[in-house]
């Protein structure tokens, strides 16, 4: 049952999640200013300006594009945070890169263990990200069955690294994004699990709000509390009202309701975006708009590609 947990992390779109929980302002790309931690009120912990901007474009613009050339600046400045590589391997991940995504997990972990003495917090958030990048590759290359044995080793690592986080502080911010991420695919797919803890780390020590209501959205939408998954993806919208990736989640939920015309609305929406997306997602949010309206695989499909071509 662990290892199930791990293959639908890498499925259903929580990996890109998990290594990337910090933000910041476009404007950082371009501004000589001092590394800041912008979502620590006290306590704060040094990220490179370029690492926030990439963030920031990546997570609450949905923007592609200009993460990629924060991410170029990153490499050359920041590299040494772990949060870069984890980054950069999310990236790739989407365009089913394995070599990159192998390299740079490796990378998020060894930059993370070269944090644990002066960073010991997130130098253990951040091994355990990159283990658990590691374990996802692996099942993507190798499949379930021929990775199970060595996931399952992967996981209890993930875990013994956010356990030695908690006992730093266990209501940071960021260690609190990615254990609830974490905790809520448990509950989502254990059924001894209880889903209310993970989402109230999630509303009461997560930030930034964006991230952490969009977390909550997507374990109320896999548990099929509709409903309340419309609650924390509008919130979510009120701090990060541009973010494509935040309508495609909204249409969807309409979907699940029947409510056809909010959902293709909703799609049409995510759709504006589609230039700053990557192609394999916009062309699956324009399949899916197409599904909705009745249409068949084939000639969504086909549509779909089209209208990535064209962009």
């Amino acid at each position: 049952m662990t290892f199930r947990v791990l293959n639908l992390f890498a499925r259903r779109g929580y990996l890109r999640s998990l290594g990337v929980f910090t933000a910041a302002t476009l404007t950082l790309l371009s501004s000589p200013v001092l590394a800041g931690d912008p979502f620590r009120s006290t306590t704060e912990h040094d990220i490179g300006p370029h690492t926030e901007a990439a963030f920031e474009a990546f997570f609450k613009e949905g923007d592609y594009v200009d993460a990629g050339t924060a991410l170029e600046l990153a490499m050359e400045s920041e590299a040494d945070d772990p949060l870069v590589h984890a980054m950069v391997a999310s990236m790739a991940y989407l365009d089913e890169d394995w070599e990159t995504v192998a390299t740079e997990a490796g990378l998020t972990k060894s930059k993370a263990e070269a944090l644990l003495e002066a960073n010991p917090l997130r130098g253990h958030l951040y091994s355990a990200v990159g283990i658990f990048m590691e374990g996802a590759h692996l099942m993507s290359t190798e499949g379930v069955a021929r990775s199970t044995p060595a996931a399952l080793a992967m996981l209890q690592q993930v875990f013994s690294h956010i356990s030695e986080a908690e006992k730093i502080d266990s209501t940071d911010p960021e260690l609190n994004l990615v254990k609830g991420f974490m905790d809520l695919m448990l509950a989502v797919n254990l059924p001894f699990s209880d889903p209310e803890e993970a989402i109230e780390r999630l509303s009461e020590h997560g930030s930034p709000s964006y991230l952490a209501y969009r977390g909550i959205a997507l374990g109320y939408r896999d548990l099929g509390k509709m409903e309340d998954a419309m609650d924390a993806v509008d919130q979510a919208l009120e701090t990060a009202p541009n973010n494509p990736e935040l309508f495609y989640l909204k249409a969807q939920l309409h979907r699940r309701q029947s409510e056809t015309d909010d959902s293709v609305a909703m799609f049409d929406k995510a759709l504006a975006y589609a230039a700053q997306l990557p192609p394999s997602l916009a062309r699956k949010i324009y399949k899916e708009k197409c599904r909705t309206l009745g249409g068949t695989h084939a000639a969504c499909g086909k549509e779909a590609t089209d209208f990535v071509e064209a962009l």
